[in-house]
């Protein structure tokens, strides 16, 4: 491999393993659970291109996004945590699907997940913010190094856009049943992921030690 290419390398699988695509398309799937294909395309795309947005101001500006509004990272972390938290509570009880029985399409439009919480924290996180602010900064003030990650940091999305629009097969292997338990299962593990970001916030506040793996 290529010198040259080695950073990059590096920079692809550390924003993949962060953004993790393959663990996000289940939990497309049961976001979006009896949504037509077309409709989860777009929800698909309109995620993507909205954390693409979201990542690409915060390489090109850092951390100065959220120091202009007086927003630390840390806090950004428990803020997160705490919405994805509430939609794990969805996920957990069914209330996406209560919602939408008796509501006309165009009601639902309200509940689209493509900006919350699909976009912005799961792919668009803080560890996502955080690593394209560190990897844009290593070579600071190089446009072309800036560029290459941003270019590294899309061909991830693509990834990911690819793997949702395949979760109506993923549906259909499933199961009805399957996509049930799955469901159960994510958010339950949504939200460990959500008091892991809240801990780690208040953690970087120092409000308590992290207790050591």
């Amino acid at each position: 491999m290529s010198a040259d290419l080695a950073p990059l390398v590096t920079a692809f699988v550390t924003l993949f393993v962060i953004i993790d695509p393959m663990g996000l398309a289940p939990l497309f799937v049961a976001l979006t659970q009896g949504e037509s294909a077309a409709r989860r395309r777009k929800i698909a795309l309109t995620a993507c291109i909205v954390a693409a947005v979201v990542l690409t101001a915060f390489g090109l500006l850092g951390d100065s996004v959220l120091s202009i509004a007086g927003i630390s990272m840390p806090a950004f972390r428990v803020a997160g945590g705490a919405l994805l938290f509430l939609t794990a509570l969805d996920m957990l009880f069914e209330k996406r699907g209560a919602r939408r029985e008796g509501q006309s399409h165009a009601v639902d439009e309200a509940n689209d997940p493509s900006v919350f919480p699909l976009a912005i924290p799961l792919i668009a996180g803080p560890g996502a913010i955080a690593s394209m602010i560190l990897l844009t900064g290593q070579n600071e003030g190089d446009l072309a190094w800036i560029m290459a990650i941003h270019g590294v940091m899309l061909a991830v999305l693509a990834a990911t856009f690819l793997l949702f629009i395949a979760a109506g097969f993923i549906e259909r292997v499933v199961g009805p049943l399957g996509i049930n338990v799955i469901t159960r299962l994510l958010g339950m593990l949504l939200a460990a992921l959500a008091v892991q970001f809240i801990l780690d916030g208040l953690g970087a506040f120092g409000v308590f030690t992290p207790a050591a793996n």
